[in-house]
């Protein structure tokens, strides 16, 4: 499974990835936008939007790249890692 991040901690970039390993999903973190954004997003099955500590123009992007890629979309407010693994845990259960 592969997961994207948009939003959280710069600092915590490596937490995030460690526990989506853990869950055997690989993960791309975007917590800056960049210039091509759309196009690094890609094409994955889940995109987890921190939205506490993203920007409406990135929010914006990755929500109308989750539709166009019919990739499930959670918002969570907190970007805690706590918040992120409940997610997986969650989300891997359902599969």
């Amino acid at each position: 499974m592969s997961v994207v991040i948009i939003g959280g901690h710069d600092r915590m970039v490596c937490q995030y990835k460690k526990l989506c390993k853990n869950y055997n999903c690989r993960a791309k973190v975007f917590t800056q936008m960049t210039a091509n954004f759309r196009e690094q997003i890609g094409t994955p099955d889940l995109i987890v939007l921190f939205t506490n500590t993203v920007s409406h123009k990135m929010a914006k992007s990755a929500i109308s790249e989750a539709q166009k890629n019919n990739a499930e979309l959670i918002r969570c407010h907190t970007s805690s890692s706590n918040a992120l693994e409940e997610i997986l845990k969650e989300r891997i259960l359902f599969q």
